[in-house]
């Protein structure tokens, strides 16, 4: 893994070749629902073909599925979106599977 974020907008990091979380829930993300998509889409961009990054998104938002996934579908095949579930803090968790590319 580099040790510099690619993007210091949203602090991706690249070549995650394990799965991973991406913590999308500080208070940037709480006030900006399009940096959560953008990081979120940097987040899967940098992980590997057979692992998963879970985001963690802010519970400001609301659920994911409404706002998120239809833009990661549009944005990547070979993906799978899964639910998990609402953290304690208040964030809820998607975990994206990427198909081996």
């Amino acid at each position: 893994m580099n040790d510099e974020p690619t993007d210091t907008k949203t602090g991706t990091y690249r070549d995650h070749t394990v799965s991973w979380s991406a913590n999308l829930e500080g208070p940037r993300h709480a006030a900006d629902r399009e940096l959560i998509v953008e990081a979120a889409l940097d987040a899967v961009e940098a992980t590997a073909g057979g692992t998963h990054v879970n985001l963690v998104t802010h519970g400001d938002h609301g659920r994911p599925e409404r706002y998120l996934w239809d833009e990661l579908e549009a944005a990547f095949d070979g993906i799978k979106l899964e639910y998990v579930d609402r953290c304690g803090c208040g964030g809820h968790v998607t975990r994206v599977h990427v198909e081996e590319r």
